[in-house]
């Protein structure tokens, strides 16, 4: 358990040093020393290969951490771990065949609307072949107890280099047109890095052997494909619709819109490390009442938590913005930035809903209706990229973000009418309704005024007087008793209250 609490608390610092880095990069560097072309360009090919990513892993990463455990010698291990990184090439090598015999018409269809995207297809499935296998070789690593390097070169190692290719950029060592093949380069080091790492932990002997447990095996497999390709298609498949109909530079826009509405979901990443196996624990025990009550409480801190950093985004949403288009001399491009501020507002309550579901997504995955659930996924796959192909041509990435914010609120309902009716589980309390309450009552006080200051001085400012009135009244009015517990604690050290 040391070795687990130890390297969870390093991922869990790790993490939010490579988003701090991420975000850098994102809101102010790409955008300006990129320009909106180029950074529409990098985000388009890095999310087609995101998506196609589970495709060519065959979901071999969680295959391998699910199996791993259960062969008992040596010899099964070394087998095992054979078996996953070889198994891949029964789809890769007809998938790239394919891409190869189709390749004038792939071409035409990716660059039709924007003509540039055409000289830099082929690195779509270098890039999304490296991103495969480098989840197999940190998956290796994570079964082996080494799942802190992995982590640092997913989480800081691939930003740390972009930030150093966007300063090559900067003093002209670099084109932005080699920063785009650059990156490939920096995502193939990543992989031969992690790699051989992983083979220094556990030296490997591969031959292609089919485990005895096949069938549960390729069972899980196929679910694990259909669950990442949903995810990943829900977080990057706009931007490939958008690379359809619109001029490339939108990817851009919505980009830096999206990224920064996604900061509200970070909370509800942190608590689900901790409650997931909490959560299995009382779904196999099948404490009913135990786990209702730890469903209304992830919900309530959740939207506690998370409603308070959607509230910080969302009233300095202007002067962030204004931060972002300082160094952009482009007057057209700074209005065009500035006209995707709806987007932060659209993709941000989208993830509010599904934050305010607590562990929904923990208690599904620990029952026999799992399959179930990843079908709707599937369905919500479909209609988001048939609503996108709706409203794209009508509001542009407007529309798209209205797609994803009308596509999520459905399943998210979806899935807690699942666990109402299946399990008799419900996550809301009168306390729910007030902090929606008190959330809109905030938001409606601070969004409506700025301080006649510099942009970070006004942020700063205003989110002071925000956390002290949005901590009060969360307090007073006892809107989590697990928070005002904890409040209580740290005032009486400092001796505040009795």
């Amino acid at each position: 358990m040391g070795i687990v609490l130890n390297q969870s608390f390093k991922n869990t610092i790790i993490t939010y040093i490579g988003f701090a880095i991420g975000g850098i990069n994102t809101i102010y560097l790409y955008p300006v020393l990129l320009g909106a072309t180029y950074y529409g360009l990098s985000n388009f090919i890095l999310s087609f290969a995101n998506v196609i990513m589970p495709i060519f892993a065959i979901g071999m990463q969680n295959t391998l951490v699910k199996f791993y455990s259960q062969c008992k010698t040596s010899e099964e291990r070394s087998r095992f771990l054979s078996f996953t990184v070889l198994f891949p090439f029964v789809i890769i090598i007809p998938f790239l065949l394919l891409g190869l015999f189709y390749y004038d018409e792939i071409l035409f269809f990716l660059s039709k609307k924007n003509k540039i995207v055409k000289n830099y297809i082929w690195l779509i499935p270098l890039i999304g072949l490296c991103m495969a296998y480098f989840e197999i070789f940190y998956a290796w690593l994570r079964v082996h107890m080494h799942s802190v390097f992995g982590n640092f070169i997913k989480e800081v190692g691939l930003r740390s280099a972009s930030l150093l290719l966007l300063i090559c950029v900067y003093f002209g060592w670099l084109s932005v047109a080699g920063f785009i093949y650059a990156t490939a380069v920096v995502y193939l080091i990543a992989l031969i890095v992690t790699m051989f790492y992983a083979f220094s932990i556990q030296k490997p002997v591969f031959q292609f052997t089919i485990p005895g447990n096949v069938k549960d095996v390729l069972t899980y497999t196929f679910y694990i494909i259909l669950s990442g390709s949903v995810a990943n298609l829900l977080l990057d498949g706009d931007k490939i619709i958008l690379n359809q109909y619109m001029n490339i530079e939108n990817i851009a826009f919505y980009s830096v819109a999206t990224y920064i509405a996604l900061v509200i979901s970070v909370p509800s990443r942190a608590m689900h490390q901790i409650v997931y196996p909490i959560t299995a624990k009382l779904m196999h025990e099948n404490k009913h009442d135990e786990m209702d009550n730890l469903y209304k409480k992830t919900s309530i801190n959740l939207q506690v938590v998370g409603g308070y950093v959607m509230l910080g985004i969302f009233v300095n949403i202007n002067m962030l913005y204004e931060i972002i288009i300082q160094g952009i001399k482009d007057p057209a491009e700074k209005e065009l930035y500035l006209g995707s501020i709806m987007v932060v507002f659209m993709i941000g309550l989208s993830k509010y809903f599904d934050l305010i579901l607590g562990n929904n997504n923990a208690i599904i995955f620990n029952t026999k209706y799992y399959r179930t659930v990843l079908l709707l996924g599937v369905l919500l796959v479909i209609m988001t990229i048939g609503l996108n192909m709706i409203f794209i041509p009508i509001y542009g990435i407007i529309g798209s973000a209205f797609a994803t914010l009308l596509s999520i609120t459905l399943y998210s309902l979806a899935k807690l009418l699942f666990v109402v009716k299946k399990l008799d589980l419900y996550p809301f309390t009168k306390q729910t309704l007030y902090s929606m309450a008190l959330t809109l009552v905030l938001f409606v006080a601070f969004y409506f005024w700025e301080f006649p200051f510099n942009p970070i001085i006004s942020i700063v400012l205003k989110s002071v007087l925000l956390t002290i009135a949005y901590v009060y009244l969360n307090y007073r009015f006892v809107i989590s008793i697990e928070i005002n517990e904890v409040m209580d604690k740290y005032l009486k050290k400092l001796k505040i209250m009795k």
